[in-house]
């Protein structure tokens, strides 16, 4: 399969400006735990960055939508691999998270068949995770689970984790000092770091 099939396949990459990789993002709307969260003051999805922004354009929308159903597309996996090529870091949903346990089962084994490229999944879907085993999860890879408030104590649930704090100094992220970007910080990719603080954003 060639990189055009596979584009077309799984609907293309995202390019989110701050990160050092590329992407691939879903609706905000279609967050099972998210757009829950939004419409409450003071969680982490109030006010949610991929509502506003370049993510209400409308290709951008279309984009997005395009990828959802996606899928359901029996050679998704085989797609998303042959994308990976030459890949050093990934980022897993810069807006949107995991539909079903099913779709987290696919997102697994494009890890395992992408040994060389180091991928970072965050979530707050934290039932489907109750049902793994951090055990069995490919090394190259690091789901982070997300805290639901802000300045909330990260979750105990799970090994390797995300929170949100209004005081830019207790966050752990550097970007809000380096223009927005990672650049050279790979800490959410880390398994040695349990925790990352973002600035509220």
């Amino acid at each position: 399969m060639l990189k055009k099939e596979a584009n077309q396949i799984v609907g293309g990459l995202s390019t989110p400006g701050k990160m050092p990789c590329y992407s691939i993002n879903l609706p905000a709307a279609a967050c099972i735990t998210g757009q829950i969260l939004a419409r409450v003051p003071g969680t982490t999805c109030h006010g949610c960055y991929a509502m506003k922004g370049r993510y209400r354009f409308k290709t951008t929308k279309k984009a997005m939508a395009r990828r959802l159903e996606a899928l359901g597309d029996s050679r998704w996996v085989r797609a998303m691999v042959v994308l990976m090529k030459d890949r050093k870091y990934f980022r897993w949903h810069d807006s949107g998270d995991l539909q079903s346990a099913w779709h987290l089962a696919r997102i697994l084994e494009v890890c395992k068949l992408t040994p060389d490229t180091k991928h970072w999944l965050p979530t707050r879907e934290a039932k489907l995770l109750a049902l793994m085993d951090p055990d069995i999860i490919p090394k190259n890879l690091i789901i982070r689970l997300s805290a639901t408030k802000v300045d909330g104590a990260p979750s105990q649930a799970w090994p390797w984790t995300s929170t949100v704090v209004m005081d830019c100094g207790t966050r752990t992220c550097p970007a809000p000092s380096q223009g927005g970007k990672c650049i050279d910080c790979r800490q959410c990719w880390d398994r040695t770091i349990p925790n990352v603080a973002y600035a509220k954003h």
